[in-house]
């Protein structure tokens, strides 16, 4: 029993039983414990609360007025104790998302270690997709929240927090083009080519661009993940056309070499923080999106304006 309402239960009981043995009984305390209570409660306000008649107990004026305020005070309870569990829903719980193959390294393994140290009560569940499939997990409420590029025109989904990446290529730190910011899609034309398919989010940027240009890429390997493409360019086996994002933590440790397409058809790529529009994110889920919100600019034009 809540120590905060007990002499409350006690009295509310009493009073809307008439009776201190009724109310025992439908509490299954003591009538001696409920008693008791009464006595010293009225001892302290100095006014009886009830009248003690042959045929059980009446309320007095101050009683009637302690009934008013008791009704009052056991609502405004049950609203505090669901603030309180509100509270605690923000330090525990289980949060899902969705992510793109870019995110599964770097950035967000790192900011769910970072929520795992602040709030060790909340678990997490990361599913990596493509870019349609986190779309559609997060709109059909699979995930609380996903990551994914070029949101904009789905009106299903609520964008948290946004950012840009931009397409370039990808080389070893001792290419001819590493030394280079930026530079034309048609500086390729003669390189062996490490290219993304479908459905990775760049494929059909790359599409665009050798229909825009007339360039032929000299295609040596195709894939889509993210990884085996970071990895051939690595061995030497040609240079790769990917976004910033994809190769954020090579390029900053040293390994390779991001220069950006400067061609001016090309715009810079989305990435999105998104929830579905029909839904309300739980507490702890809420707590978890601030937590991302916060460090979302990072992942924008940081390797791209070197």
């Amino acid at each position: 029993m809540p120590v905060f309402s007990r002499f409350l239960r006690y009295f509310l009981a009493v009073g809307r039983l008439g009776s201190i043995r009724r109310a025992a009984d439908e509490l299954n305390v003591s009538a001696s414990a409920i008693d008791r209570q009464i006595l010293n409660a009225e001892a302290q306000l100095g006014l009886p609360l009830f009248e003690r008649l042959p045929t059980g107990l009446r309320l007095t004026a101050a009683g009637e007025m302690m009934m008013a305020s008791g009704v009052q005070w056991q609502q405004d309870l049950a609203g505090l104790r669901a603030r309180v569990e509100d509270l605690r829903g923000l330090k525990r719980g289980h949060v899902d998302i969705a992510v793109i193959d870019s995110l599964a390294r770097g950035h967000v393994p790192a900011t769910i270690h970072a929520i795992q140290q602040r709030y060790p009560g909340i678990t997490m569940g990361v599913r990596v997709l493509g870019n349609d499939a986190v779309r559609r997990a997060v709109i059909d409420g699979e995930v609380d929240f996903g990551i994914l590029f070029e949101p904009q025109s789905y009106r299903e989904l609520t964008v948290r927090a946004f950012t840009e990446v931009v397409l370039g290529f990808v080389t070893p730190p001792d290419h001819r083009l590493a030394k280079k910011p930026a530079a034309r899609f048609s500086i390729c034309a003669d390189e062996p080519m490490i290219v993304p398919s479908a459905p990775l989010a760049v494929h059909q940027q790359i599409a665009v661009l050798e229909g825009a240009t007339g360039v032929t890429l000299d295609r040596r390997a195709s894939s889509d993940n993210i990884e085996t493409i970071t990895a051939l360019v690595l061995q030497g086996a040609g240079i790769g056309v990917l976004t910033s994002l994809d190769v954020r933590t090579e390029v900053q440790c040293g390994l390779l070499a991001f220069t950006r397409i400067s061609d001016s058809l090309l715009r810079p790529m989305t990435l999105a923080l998104c929830t579905a529009t029909a839904r309300t994110p739980s507490y702890a889920a809420a707590m978890v999106l601030g937590e991302f919100e916060t460090g979302f600019a990072q992942l924008g034009h940081a390797i791209s304006a070197t």
